[in-house]
Order: structure tokens, then sequence, then C-alpha cells
């Protein structure tokens, strides 16, 4: 069962790579490839809590459209961290500083933004787990952000005991 999934999930995911050098070589006749580059796309593949694969989209590319800007979509995981019951959120921005970066928390997004002459990053992270929000703290270092939440503990429904009369 898996294996099907995993097949018809390969299939979809090398179909875009096949046009991507007729892509390229366009991008390169229609405009000046240094105004936009780098050009970067890809997936990453894991395996969910459930066992399932979970299948994540990145770049500033996609395949068939122009550059989507000169501003660069960071690779992020997010890692749940059962031990230390707390949620991060890694993301690869290296060539800005850490005064160049700004992270706004709104409801159950964050936003990451950087920029630091011609590197530019922005991307929006949904957080799936109950977190809280004023537990959040950032450290940058060589190119790398982390973003960390704690966890909320799940509330355990409170029982009642009827008697029967």
């Amino acid at each position: 069962m898996y294996v099907d999934e995993f097949d018809n999930l390969w299939r979809r995911m090398s179909r875009p790579f096949m046009d991507i050098e007729d892509i390229f070589e366009e991008f390169k006749d229609s405009t000046n490839a240094q105004t936009f580059g780098p050009y970067y796309y890809g997936y990453t593949a894991t395996i969910g809590p459930d066992g399932k694969p979970v299948v994540k989209e990145y770049g500033n590319v996609r395949p068939g459209l122009l550059p989507t800007a000169d501003t660069r979509e960071p690779l992020v995981d997010v890692i749940v961290d059962d031990k230390e019951k707390a949620l991060k959120i890694v993301a690869e921005m290296p060539g800005v500083e850490k005064k160049d970066i700004k992270i706004v928390v709104e409801g159950r997004t964050v936003n990451l933004d950087a920029e630091h002459e011609d590197k530019k990053y922005h991307t929006k992270v949904p957080i799936k787990h109950k977190v809280e929000e004023d537990s959040v703290k950032a450290n940058y270092a060589n190119g790398i952000l982390e973003v960390r939440f704690k966890l909320k503990e799940e509330e355990k429904p409170k029982g009642k005991t009827v008697e029967v009369e």
C-alpha cells in the first residue's frame, strides 16, 4: 500500500523536473539572469508522526512560471521535541545578520523576513501544534535561524462521577 503511494508521489514530484532545463533556458533568453538569480526549486520529503509521507515544496521558481521575486524562500524544518516539550522552527538564511531578521507571530503563523544587501528571504510557516506564544525565543548563528516555542500542555477532559438514583 505505502509502496504504491510512494511510487505515485515520486512520479508527481519528478514531473516538474523534466522540463526544468527548458524553463531555465527561457529565463536566460528572456531576462537578464543576474537580475533575478539564483534560481532554485525543490521538495523535502519526511515521514510524519502518523507514519505517512509529508512533502513540502520550496524555492523561488515554480515550474512553468517566472521567478516569484528576488526574494528567496528559505528551507524550513518544523520539529516537535517531545522530550523538551518544545516546537522548533529551523530556517536556513545564509548571508544575513541577526539585526536584519524580522520574526512576527500572527495567530498560528510565523512570518520570517530578512534582508541584507542582495540577500532577501521571506516565508510564512504555519504552526499546527498548540504553543505558548509568549514563550517564543529565537537565535541565529552561521546562517541558521532557530525559533523555539514551548508546547502547551494538552488539557485533559475533566470527568464527573454521576450517581445512579
